[in-house]
């Protein structure tokens, strides 16, 4: 078995937490903005496929929903070329405050980053071709009233190409923290499966209906995976520091916190050979329409 160490400036990046640990774009944004090196490389599989199939559409005006620290936004930039416009909004600063700083690196004058919540964002007139979003769009409160919302920013007949997560089960890789964390947290009540999160769009006849009542047609979708990988150093950092674990793991005294990370080691090297990290994402392509 494997174990899995972090190096001492992983240790450093460890520990650095947000002020305010209940806030999404706080806690989770800040993490997220940290290991942006790291999830590009893990999740470019997905931004590549994103990006092929914007390209296939002809479309010319994008809006991203949840972008990020940008990865997708700008590889269509990139792929769409500056006659093109890209825009992308996130609920994070911090991960909006890094995706400006990367488009103005690359040159991209036609890509703009919006911070703010989609789900309540004024988008203004109705004039992008199409809607993408890698794992952003599983976060609403109300995704009826979000989605309705999204559709009105975009053109008759323009396009909607998401790709979310399906269930728990479909991705072990991705449900090995919470198994491990759930018990130490105390919080292993199992949760409601359609609440704001990584699987909320698990069940496919569930986002089909949130589709429909908002306006969208010509719904369809199909599951699909990707092989992601990345390195032991950084399977360790990564699970040390996203999900509940990461928040879970500053909150324990060293004792407690080293036999939990000792146990997050042993439950994920499984997934690991000849140095890396491997899994299949198991996810839904979702595709739709504007009337």
């Amino acid at each position: 078995m494997a174990r899995l160490t972090p190096s001492n400036k992983d240790l450093a990046v460890e520990q650095r937490t947000s002020t305010d640990p209940a806030s999404w774009p706080a806690r989770r944004g800040d993490t997220w903005a940290e290991l942006q090196p790291l999830l590009d490389r893990l999740f470019l599989p997905f931004e590549e496929w994103i990006a092929e199939r914007v390209a296939a559409h002809g479309a010319r005006d994008i809006l991203d929903i949840g972008c990020g620290a940008g990865a997708t936004t700008l590889a269509i930039a990139r792929r769409l070329g500056p006659g093109a416009r890209c825009t992308g909004i996130d609920i994070s600063p911090a991960l909006t405050a890094i995706a400006r700083c990367r488009a103005t690196a690359a040159r991209l004058d036609h890509v703009e980053f919006v911070t703010g919540d989609a789900q309540r964002h004024n988008f203004g007139r109705r004039h992008h071709d199409a809607v993408v979003s890698r794992f952003g769009i599983m976060f609403f409160d109300d995704p009826v009233v979000a989605f309705a919302r999204i559709a009105g920013a975009v053109r008759p007949g323009g396009t909607l190409e998401c790709a979310v997560w399906r269930s728990a089960a479909d991705n072990p890789f991705m449900a090995t923290a919470e198994r491990v964390i759930a018990p130490i947290a105390g919080g292993d009540t199992p949760s409601d499966p359609h609440a704001p999160g990584q699987f909320a769009f698990a069940d496919a006849r569930r986002v089909a209906a949130i589709l429909e009542a908002s306006g969208w047609t010509e719904i369809d979708i199909q599951p699909f995976a990707l092989p992601c990988t990345m390195t032991v150093a950084e399977l360790s950092l990564y699970i040390r520091r996203m999900g509940r674990a990461g928040m879970v793991l500053p909150t324990l005294d060293a004792p407690a916190r080293r036999d939990a990370e000792a146990r997050l080691d042993a439950a994920f090297a499984p997934f690991v050979t000849d140095g890396m990290a491997r899994f299949d994402a198991a996810c839904w392509s979702v595709r739709a329409r504007t009337p």
